[in-house]
């Protein structure tokens, strides 16, 4: 009798029918695409709800930009910012109550200056300013808690890795061989790329001003709203002065287009570099292989016109770090060289991000050792390195680029200016935004006068903060019905730039969550989940859904 248990046993160890069997490592409930910090927040939230959850992250490193080098958080009106994403930034605020935290910093000696906010609240217990490491701590103290099944550096098959069936995905499959299957997918990449390999609309560039009735959308000759833009009378020619010279790099000899008419550019990318100025933390400036001082001419043409913003973003993190931003007329955005980075293949992009890479580290090596720069300005900017303790398997390079925007979902509704600016109501809710409508510049171009201009930055103020329709992070049902997107969410271009802030990518992760389990326990597309259901959930969870009156 014993053997014949103990055969039997066997049998059901190795059979597929019949026997109890160990579950399918890359079968879950959920699973989740993308490696952001809204990768995060949206597994931890179906985890709680009791439902199997995947990530399959083509990152090695968790979080996204969050700890990718933007420590400086874009928080908007903090007060709308709630459930997980709050959660974080409590543990950010824990992490630096203890005094072993500030190794190369004393806490007395950090500003507490954030972006608009104190970096430190106290009474709210919040702390909004951080180092990267950091942050990528704390998401994987999320990952170690609630045990999330975490696949690293598995790459969507973007040509035929979407198995899908009568509107609903089945199971996407990556470039290593593997397949995830699952009832509800969540596409939490900066680029989409899940949800156009699962043949959902959407858009890349800036709408015209005309599609969807707004003012600030599309091309904007002429509009100088932040810093960023020429204020004097610069020559874009080799020669200055003199056309049949050539154009300087980095100088687009196209016509710029109209005011508020559409176009396929895309607004600039960067790194936010994390320098540190402790000598013992600090790594020199590296000069990267294929560095071109005369990538760099228009700066040296910046500077002898008497400007001297340079460290305007030097944007202080604890530790004695920097977050560092694009800021001034010429800078770390590399302006018109990411146009076709959203749908390019992978190998392309790794072009683009390689490209990037060497303008903002020649760049910094520019103004570190050239004997064109300002003395006082190279005397002060080598007083700065690369922190010796940040992305040290990537030569303390950020891992994440700042993808501020690429491909947008034309979903069951598309979020504009309208709505943002308070001139539309929603009445399903999922969550709040707060901040400027922001853009970075899209191109720099020669104008009829002959100088040089950039053109795309842009800065509108919401009277007030504004909700997120929950129709705005799922795709039409005729497309797919078992699928949210709520990074790449439903969103004009203008409207996008409020809502592209990692503590609203965060938000919409964990709202996109919950109405996956939801759709799931009832057996629905994600387009039929009763509204009244999701809210009551969202607010049990400390989410914030509407303006406090």
């Amino acid at each position: 009798m014993k053997k014949i248990l103990v055969i039997i046993s066997l049998f059901c160890t190795f059979s597929f029918t019949g026997c109890a069997k160990e579950k399918d490592p890359f079968t879950a409930d959920v699973i989740i695409y993308g490696g952001t910090s809204a990768a995060i927040t949206a597994a931890v939230q179906v985890s709680r709800m009791g439902k199997t959850v995947i990530i399959v992250s083509p990152d090695k490193h968790l979080g996204g930009l969050s700890s990718g080098g933007l420590g400086f958080t874009d928080t908007g009106n903090k007060s709308v910012i709630g459930g997980l994403s709050r959660e974080f930034y409590h543990k950010v605020f824990m992490h630096y109550q203890n005094p072993a935290s500030w190794q190369w910093q004393k806490q007395a000696e950090f500003g507490n200056r954030g972006q608009g906010t104190p970096a430190m609240d106290h009474g709210e217990r919040t702390m909004w300013v951080f180092e990267p490491h950091v942050a990528e701590q704390i998401f994987e103290d999320f990952v170690k808690t609630y045990n999330l099944k975490v696949y690293r550096e598995e790459w969507l098959n973007r040509k035929d890795g979407v198995d899908k069936k009568d509107g609903k995905i089945l199971s996407i499959s990556t470039l290593s061989g593997k397949t995830f299957k699952g009832k509800v997918f969540i596409d939490v990449t900066y680029e989409g790329d899940l949800m156009a390999a699962a043949k959902v609309k959407y858009h890349v560039g800036r709408e015209a001003n005309s599609v969807y009735g707004e003012e600030w959308n599309g091309i904007q000759v002429g509009i100088l709203h932040h810093g960023h833009n020429f204020k004097t009378n610069i020559s874009p020619y080799v020669v200055p002065g003199n056309p049949s010279s050539g154009l300087l790099p980095g100088v687009s000899d196209k016509d710029p287009g109209k005011r508020g008419e559409g176009d396929k550019r895309v607004q600039a990318y960067c790194y936010r570099m994390c320098y540190t100025n402790n000598p013992d933390n600090r790594v020199p400036f590296p000069k990267p292989d294929g560095y071109d001082a005369k990538q760099y001419e228009l700066l040296v043409r910046v500077f002898n016109s008497g400007w001297r913003e340079t460290f305007h973003k030097f944007d202080l993190l604890p530790n004695s770090k920097t977050d560092i931003n694009n800021h001034g007329p010429f800078s770390y955005d590399n302006i018109g060289m990411n146009y076709d980075y959203p749908e390019a293949s992978y190998e392309r992009r790794k072009e683009i991000l390689k490209e990037h890479e060497k303008y903002q580290k020649g760049l910094a090596y520019f103004i570190a050792n050239d004997s064109r720069v300002p003395a006082d300005v190279q005397k002060q900017y080598n007083q700065w390195g690369l922190a010796k303790d940040e992305f040290k398997d990537n030569g303390n390079w950020p891992h994440q680029i700042y993808v501020r925007e690429a491909r947008r979902m034309i979903g069951k509704m598309v979020m504009t200016e309208n709505e943002v600016m308070g001139k539309r109501k929603i009445t399903n809710s999922v969550g709040m935004g707060s901040y400027t409508l922001d853009s970075h510049n899209a191109q720099r171009y020669v104008k009829p006068d002959g100088f040089v201009q950039n053109e795309g930055d842009i800065g509108v103020e919401p009277p007030y903060p504004y909700q997120i329709s929950y129709d705005a992070i799922v795709p039409k049902k005729a497309e797919c019905q078992n699928l949210l997107v709520p990074v790449c969410l439903s969103s004009s271009h203008i409207a996008y730039g409020s809502m592209r802030m990692e503590p609203v990518f965060m938000i919409l992760g964990q709202s996109a969550a919950t109405a996956a389990v939801q759709a799931i326990e009832k057996d629905q597309a994600v387009q039929d989940v009763d509204y009244s259901t999701l809210k009551a959930r969202l607010v049990l969870d400390k989410m914030v859904l509407e303006n406090k009156k």
